[in-house]
């Protein structure tokens, strides 16, 4: 496999031909348009599964999106339609909802096969059109074929393994680092690896023109990984965009507030951990200060079964008090709509 150094070098002549990119003053909000859109259709990081990880992302100018995971699907477009987050005109009943499962959803980028990211998906897969491709690395797409798609879990409905395979879905692993078209829409992408506990997770990073989106799957810092170094590998991959103000937005977990230890986060993020490891991308990107008004999104926040405890506001307070490098923190609502 071609090393993540010789990949990086690789992106960056092709992703960065402008000698001044790095110099580049930051554009007036005022006068930039929005490069993107994200839809909520999940949000939470278990126990309730009407809420569980799954966005829609489309470029603008594009009539479809490309799903990033989909632990709540069906459910979530209906929720996603009664907030008008979604262009249907005939209101948030399952026909509508089916119209956006079919026909406005161009495919998939599934992060890794945890069920709280790929079941609304699976439940839901008998009921889809086309021959959708589902976008992710080697590990994930093997896993949703040997796991789920083989006729003992559900049947298989995607293009290859246990026969008969019906090909509703088109399995398309993708090497890490390397740019491919999102087909049914006008973005490119990449796919990154992260460290997820025993798991391999993903980051995908969409472009559209020179505006650039990170979403990221589950996972942990890497101070807690073992040795792994998946967001250091990372951050030098964004760094460049950073400096040269293409990158729109970063989504990324934050799975549970402060006081939980270390030692039960099993591959997920707190807001000190978050800090941590925004200030590296910071360092990274040769400023302090070179985040200051980036958004980012945070999700995956698992809910509480302790009574009077609220994760949400802990979290939101914890990332406000402890940041020093002036992002915009978004802790996003399931049937949010967001332009980026």
């Amino acid at each position: 496999m071609t090393s993540l150094p010789l990949i990086r070098a690789a992106w960056f002549a092709l992703a960065f031909p402008l000698a001044d990119a790095a110099t580049a003053s930051p554009p007036s909000p005022t006068d930039v348009a929005p490069s993107f859109e994200l839809v909520a259709l999940g949000v939470e990081g278990g126990i309730r599964t009407d809420n569980l990880s799954a966005y829609l992302l489309k470029a603008t100018g594009d009539d479809r999106y490309l799903g990033l995971d989909a632990g709540t699907l069906v459910s979530g477009i209906q929720v996603a339609l009664a907030h008008g987050a979604l262009p249907e005109a005939h209101g948030s009943d399952l026909a509508a909802a089916g119209n956006v499962l079919r026909n406005g959803i161009a495919g998939y980028f599934i992060s890794h096969a945890h069920l709280d990211h790929i079941a609304g998906l699976v439940i839901a897969s008998p009921d889809d059109r086309g021959s959708k491709p589902l976008y992710g690395l080697a590990s994930t797409t093997e896993r949703l074929s040997a796991d789920y798609f083989n006729w003992d879990a559900w049947p298989n409905l995607a293009n290859t393994g246990k026969a008969p395979a019906i090909g509703r879905y088109t399995l398309t692993a993708e090497p890490p680092g390397r740019w491919f078209e999102v087909a049914g829409t006008s973005m490119q992408a990449a796919i990154y690896p992260l460290w997820h506990d025993s798991a391999v997770s993903s980051m995908i990073l969409l472009r559209h023109g020179d505006a650039y989106y990170a979403y990221f799957g589950d996972t942990g810092p890497d101070a807690l990984s073992k040795g792994q170094h998946r967001l250091a590998d990372i951050w030098q991959v964004l760094a460049p965009l950073v400096r040269a103000h293409r990158l729109k937005g970063l989504q990324i977990e934050v799975s549970s507030p402060g006081d939980v230890p270390d030692a039960q986060l099993f591959g997920h993020m707190t807001p000190a951990w978050l800090h941590r490891e925004l200030a590296a991308l910071a360092t990274q990107a040769g400023d302090p200060l070179a985040l200051h008004g980036l958004p980012v999104i945070i999700d995956h926040i698992k809910p509480s079964l302790e009574p009077g405890r609220d994760p949400r506001a802990l979290i939101a307070r914890e990332l406000s008090e402890g940041d020093t490098t002036g992002v915009r923190y978004v802790v996003i609502g399931q049937g949010d709509r967001v332009k980026l």
